[in-house]
C-alpha cells in the first residue's frame, strides 16, 4: 500500500483526491532539492543533441558520454524532479505519466487531469465563488473551525490561478459572522482599516471576544441553576414541615378519640358527633397529603377553600373548624382521674 512519507526525504502522496494540498507541499520539496531540479519542472528540459558543423543542433542525439557538465546537471534535475514525481503518486496516477521521460510534460499531465483545461478552470471558479459567497458560520461553530473553512476556499482559489487577498477575506470573515458578534464587527469596523488589516490579527481578536461570550453563557447557566436548586431545597423543606404537622394532627386526632370513647361511657355524656367528626377528619388529612403530593406539579391549592398559595393544613378556613371541632367541654367536677388526666397530657401536645 503506498504510503505518504513522514519525513523531508519522502515527497508527498497524491491519491487523486488531494491535489491542491499535495501541489503545494510538492512544490516546496522539489525546490528544497536544489534549484535547477525545480527549473527543470518550471522550463523543461531537453535531450542534448549533436551539433553540426557549424555548430547547429541536428536531430541526432548525443551519446551521454559525450555531455557537457552543465548539460549533465541540467538533466540530473529532470531525473530528480520525475523521480520525486514518481514516488509520490499512487498506483492508480502512475499510469497517467509513467512513458513520461521529462519531468515538465508529467507535471503538465497532472495538472490537466486535476485542475482541467482553461474553460473547465473558468466553470469550477465561478462554481467555487457561488460556494463561498453562500458560506456563513454556524451559530454552533467556532472563530478556529470558520476561519480554516474560509482559508480552505482561498487555497482552491489559488490552485485555480486566482490569488484571494487579505482584504477580502477579512470582509468575507466580518460579513458571515452570527448575530452575537454583531457588536464586535461594529466596534473593528469604526476603529481599523479594514483595507491593511490582517486576517490573523482579526481571528485572533473574534477568538478572544467569543471567550468572553463563552463565560457570560458559562456563568449565567450556573446562575439558573443555584436558583433552581434552592427553590427544590425550599419547597421541599416546606413540604416536610407540612407532612410534620399533618403526622402530628393525625396522631392527636386518634389519641382523642380513645378519651372520647371512654367519656362517651359515662353517664350523661353525648361526644358521638365530635368523636365522628375528628374522625372525617383524620382520614381527609391522609387524602389532603397524598393531593398535596400529587398537585406539585401543579401548583398548591388548598382542598379545604379550593384557593391557592397554601395547603389545608394551613388554611384559616379548616383551622377554625378543626379548632370547633377539638373543643370539648369537660365536667367541673371531675378534677381527678383517668380521663381527665390523658386529655390535658394531648392538649398540652397540641399547644
Amino acid at each position: 500500500m503506498d504510503k505518504e512519507g513522514g519525513s523531508v526525504n519522502r515527497p508527498p502522496l497524491l491519491d487523486g483526491s488531494n491535489y491542491d494540498y499535495w501541489k503545494s507541499r510538492m512544490v516546496a520539496f522539489l525546490k528544497s532539492i536544489d534549484s535547477k531540479t525545480w527549473k527543470s519542472v518550471v522550463k523543461g528540459w531537453n535531450h542534448p543533441v549533436v551539433a553540426d558543423k557549424d555548430g547547429n543542433a541536428t536531430a541526432e542525439l548525443k551519446p551521454e558520454e559525450e555531455w557537457s557538465k552543465e548539460e549533465d546537471e541540467l538533466a540530473l534535475g529532470n531525473s530528480k524532479a520525475l523521480n520525486a514525481l514518481f514516488n509520490g503518486i499512487d498506483k492508480n496516477m502512475f499510469r497517467l505519466i509513467k512513458k513520461c521521460t521529462v519531468v515538465k510534460e508529467a507535471w503538465e499531465i497532472l495538472k490537466v487531469s486535476h485542475e482541467g483545461t482553461t474553460k473547465m478552470k473558468m466553470s469550477r471558479l465561478q462554481l467555487l465563488t457561488t460556494k463561498f459567497e453562500n458560506l456563513k458560520m454556524k451559530e454552533d461553530e467556532s472563530i478556529h473551525v470558520f476561519h480554516m473553512s474560509v482559508l480552505d476556499f482561498a487555497n482552491s482559489f489559488d490552485s485555480l490561478g486566482e490569488k484571494m487577498s487579505d482584504e477580502k477575506i477579512v470582509r468575507k470573515i466580518l460579513r458571515s459572522l452570527p448575530k452575537q458578534f454583531d457588536m464586535k464587527v461594529t466596534a473593528i469596523e469604526e476603529a481599523q482599516d479594514i483595507v491593511s488589516m490582517k486576517v490573523d490579527e482579526l481571528v485572533g481578536s473574534l477568538q478572544t471576544f467569543e471567550l468572553g461570550i463563552k463565560d457570560r453563557i458559562e456563568k449565567k447557566s450556573k446562575s439558573i441553576a443555584f436558583v433552581s436548586n434552592a427553590n427544590d431545597e425550599e419547597s421541599q423543606g416546606d413540604l416536610e414541615t407540612d407532612e410534620s404537622i399533618s403526622d402530628a394532627i393525625v396522631l392527636l386526632g386518634r389519641q382523642l378519640n380513645k378519651v372520647l370513647r371512654r367519656m362517651d361511657e359515662r353517664p350523661g355524656s353525648n361526644v358521638k358527633n365530635i368523636q365522628f367528626d375528628i374522625s372525617r377528619q383524620a382520614n381527609n388529612q391522609k387524602k389532603t397529603r397524598y393531593d398535596e403530593r400529587i398537585s406539585q406539579t401543579k401548583g398548591v391549592q388548598c382542598h379545604e377553600c379550593e384557593g391557592y398559595g397554601h395547603i389545608r393544613a394551613k388554611c384559616a378556613t379548616f383551622l377554625k373548624k378543626r379548632k370547633k371541632g377539638l373543643t370539648v367541654t369537660w365536667s367541673d367536677e371531675e378534677s381527678e382521674g383517668e380521663v381527665e388526666s390523658e386529655a390535658a397530657k394531648h392538649i398540652t401536645v397540641l399547644t
